[in-house]
């Protein structure tokens, strides 16, 4: 999809592709659950996720399916409380938490600052709190924030891409200073962060699609990042499947994801994790599905390269 086919990617464009959101409840968590990370001191941990129900993200970025399970008009004062407090009595214990809004955690239409005290008792017996944010809202809101916490306070944050067109092209509203800059001004006030890191957005083949993660990572590191998350491009949020039809996406390769782990880990900077949901999407061999999810779970863990897996399809040039 290009100007000269045209048409012009923005939010306008993005938003008439979609479908029908899902049915959601502002006083419940449209998800919840807990997992096992690495944590910074090399402990595995469990982790509880709580997926918050609240106001769709203002960006529109071309790659999110996320403004499916959110509302349309900002939720109530207080609903995002006891979102929290009825999710964890829902959950086993953790010591970690990761508080996800499908937006920012500071965009103050999505959470209300009114309710940043509430939230913060709720979670003062964990020991790390994670929350995520569009980069542009990273601002002296978010110290008061952390000065409310008892646990420590980690945001998460989507680079996406350190490739200049395509960042432009996902709608992401951002550049790669704009990243940079939040990045300095959370670790110069003791904020640790994570980026998110696209493997193969759109317009870029797969071999470009590995060359620009890793670009990524690199950059992602050299700013401060503690922490890599590599997410695997996916289809069906609407502009994505339109984008697949006139041959400007494809999922890419689980063994790509392999490898754009393998490297971040090589750099041995700080944590990098592949985002290991829903993989059967970008393999197509079912004989090896199995033991390569595995090996990336385990690289997850130990924050080591783990024997390559042997098969028939790793003959296969990547595409």
């Amino acid at each position: 999809m290009s100007e000269g086919d045209g048409f012009t990617i923005n939010g306008r464009w993005i938003l008439a592709q979609r479908g029908v959101k899902n049915v959601v409840d502002p006083y419940r968590p449209y998800a919840w659950l807990v997992e096992k990370e690495r944590t910074v001191t090399g402990r595995i941990e469990d982790t509880a996720i709580i997926f918050l129900t609240n106001r769709e993200c203002p960006f529109h970025c071309l790659m999110c399916d996320l403004w499916k399970n959110t509302t349309d008009i900002s939720v109530p004062e207080g609903a995002i409380p006891f979102q929290i407090e009825w999710a964890l009595k829902e959950m086993p214990e953790a010591r970690h938490l990761k508080l996800y809004n499908s937006g920012s955690f500071f965009d103050e239409r999505a959470i209300p600052e009114k309710d940043w005290k509430s939230i913060a008792s709720l979670v003062n017996r964990f020991e790390t709190l994670i929350v995520e944010s569009h980069p542009r809202l990273i601002n002296e809101q978010c110290l008061q924030f952390r000065d409310m916490l008892k646990p420590d306070l980690q945001i998460a944050m989507g680079l996406e891409t350190v490739n200049p067109d395509i960042l432009r092209r996902i709608n992401k509203q951002m550049t790669v200073e704009d990243f940079g800059k939040s990045v300095r001004f959370l670790t110069g006030h003791g904020i640790p962060t994570r980026a998110f890191i696209l493997l193969r957005p759109p317009f870029l083949s797969e071999s470009e699609g590995i060359y620009w993660a890793k670009k990524s990572i690199d950059f992602a590191f050299q700013a401060g990042v503690e922490c890599c998350i590599i997410i695997p491009v996916r289809g069906g949020n609407g502009a994505m499947d339109l984008l697949a039809e006139k041959g400007d996406f494809s999922p890419p390769d689980i063994r790509s994801l392999e490898k754009v782990l393998e490297y971040g880990i090589g750099l041995n900077a700080g944590r990098v994790f592949a985002d290991t949901w829903d993989l059967d999407l970008f393999s197509t061999c079912s004989h090896c599905l199995d033991k390569r999810t595995r090996r990336l779970t385990e690289m997850n863990y130990s924050q080591e390269i783990v024997e390559k897996v042997l098969c028939r399809c790793g003959a296969k040039t990547l595409p």
